[in-house]
């Protein structure tokens, strides 16, 4: 026998010596999906009490991450799940506004990080509900594993895997009794990156909202959006998610972290009684895209270094 080598106990053959560590490995990933780990984690995670944004629209997730439900008659539908370890404040926030988990027929997600994805697992558990995403994102779910083209790939942990999860296109519509979804693709951030919409209204007042992904250029270090062989459609993503918030009707705009869109400015500024309501603000949506390009232009700089002047 060479010197560092080991041999199997008797009656164990390395095949189920290989088996084990797989169950092993696979264990440990479960366990990293259950719980999270991250400097931001306690902070987005605060309680949040539930209240309703406009009509049958309700934010019900933690301080720091949306989630949102809609809600009709014939069932509801909720957007994101937070973190692995916000599913129960979800859940419990519904429950306070009147309403049961187990009418939740449908889950959407808007991209598939730990801090939007990781609670939905759970929830899709507690309520029976659907799991629609976009089709990469759909994949990802279903490995809970790290898509290889997620900018982040590498520095982000994985999601407790769900296996029956329903794929949606770019414009196709999700609905449950009277209440109607449609699933707008708007990558960059991840490239299965989803916003939504839909119509929400209050007696004979109606808003038209929006609930956008994040188009934050974040990513691993040595990732290139320039030039990245996993996502070689980075920045025509960007572009084409840019040009989607610019055009869309958009009176009410909830970002998927609530500070990107100054909610809880406007949240503050509406309990103090001050009209028009604050929330509703139509030039939202335009504002986030202008803000996002600044940062993608900022980014894409930084990567192609100074540009020489002639000699």
């Amino acid at each position: 026998m060479e010197q560092g080598t080991t041999r199997a106990p008797a009656g164990i053959t390395w095949k189920l010596v290989l088996r084990m560590l797989l169950i092993s490995t696979v264990a440990a990933f479960a366990q990293t999906a259950s719980t999270s780990s991250c400097t931001q984690c306690l902070m987005w995670n605060q309680p949040q009490p539930p209240f309703r944004i406009f009509g049958n629209t309700y934010y019900v997730g933690p301080r720091g991450l949306s989630s949102v439900l809609i809600t009709s008659e014939a069932g509801h539908i909720l957007i994101d799940g937070a973190l692995p370890e916000s599913a129960k404040q979800i859940a419990a926030n519904i429950k306070s506004l009147g309403f049961r988990v187990e009418d939740v027929k449908v889950i959407l997600n808007s991209h598939v990080h730990f801090d939007h994805a990781g609670g939905i697992s759970e929830l899709r558990r507690l309520s029976g509900a659907r799991v629609l995403a976009s089709v990469w994102s759909a994949a990802v779910m279903r490995s809970g594993t790290v898509g290889r083209g997620d900018p982040q790939f590498g520095t982000v942990p994985p999601i407790a895997a769900i296996q029956d999860v329903h794929e949606i296109r770019d414009g196709e519509s999700v609905t449950v009794g009277s209440i109607a979804l449609t699933a707008h693709l708007t990558p960059g951030h991840t490239p299965g990156g989803t916003s939504w919409t839909w119509r929400s209204c209050e007696d004979n007042v109606c808003h038209d909202i929006v609930y956008a992904d994040s188009l934050t250029p974040v990513s691993a270090p040595g990732f290139k959006f320039t030039n990245s062989r996993n996502d070689p459609h980075a920045l025509k993503d960007f572009e084409k998610s840019f040009a989607f918030l610019e055009s869309v009707p958009c009176d009410v705009l909830i970002t998927v972290h609530p500070e990107f869109s100054g909610f809880w400015e406007r949240v503050d500024v509406r309990q103090r009684g001050v009209a028009p309501d604050p929330m509703v603000n139509p030039s939202a949506c335009r504002d986030l895209a202008h803000r996002a390009r600044e940062q993608l232009r900022r980014r894409v700089e930084e990567e192609r270094g100074p540009s020489r002047k002639p000699n």
